[in-house]
């Protein structure tokens, strides 16, 4: 096989400047000019810029927060406490309550299915009345437009705004009826407080779990809420 000499005793004539060099001492540019060392010039970075991409926004794996539901808050058995005789504001102890002051809520009784209507395994849901204590009415209490509420609890004629009670009470004025005695408790057990309208789901599984865990028959909730 052939091979190329060494050219240790060859001249060779630059591309760039067209003088004569030592074969040997003569080198070729990127651009493929044969020139000597001392004339090399590397190529001009700025013939190829690196790209620039945008920058990153958007993450590969994303956990954000979701947005709660609208959900109803329980209200502890008989929770619900008349000020005065004659008078037809009502303060209310929900530990951790977290409802806005000002905001229009309403009062629903123990979840049950209507009377006389439906059947265990097609049941119509529904919420039972308030019970009626001290004079208050509880369909009063419950009525369909809902009351506004002040955070914190009211007594001797004032509001009381500390941490403790604005976190843990609050209270509205019932339309139409006042007190009998005062200071009384009542509206039994399973009422809640919550929007005008919430999620059908919701309703659905409040009831769901009252009647299933009844029958221990969890796996009716199941199947209920897969429709």
């Amino acid at each position: 096989m052939s091979k190329y000499a060494t050219g240790k005793h060859s001249k060779a004539i630059s591309d760039r400047s067209g003088m004569e060099f030592p074969y040997r001492e003569m080198v070729r540019e990127w651009n493929g000019s044969f020139v000597h060392y001392t004339e090399y010039e590397p190529k001009q970075p700025q013939l190829e810029p690196k790209p620039i991409g945008g920058d990153g926004v958007a993450l590969l794996n994303v956990r954000p927060d979701r947005t709660e539901p609208i959900t109803t808050v329980i209200i502890p058995e008989n929770a619900f406490k008349t000020y005065q005789a004659g008078s037809g504001i009502i303060n209310v102890s929900v530990p951790g309550h977290g409802l806005t002051n000002g905001t229009t809520y309403l009062f629903r009784g123990p979840p049950t299915i209507s009377p006389g209507t439906g059947t265990t395994t097609n049941p119509v849901f529904a919420y039972a009345t308030i019970p009626s204590f001290d004079g208050i009415t509880g369909a009063q209490i419950g009525q369909g437009s809902g009351y506004a509420i002040t955070t914190g609890l009211y007594d001797n004629g004032a509001r009381i705004t500390t941490d403790y009670a604005l976190s843990n009470f609050f209270f509205f004025t019932v339309n139409s009826d006042t007190a009998t005695t005062g200071n009384i408790n009542g509206g039994g057990y399973g009422c809640s407080i919550g929007p005008i309208t919430i999620q059908a789901w919701l309703k659905k599984l409040l009831i769901l779990l009252k009647i299933c865990l009844n029958v221990k028959d969890k796996i009716h909730i199941l199947k209920c809420m897969m429709k």
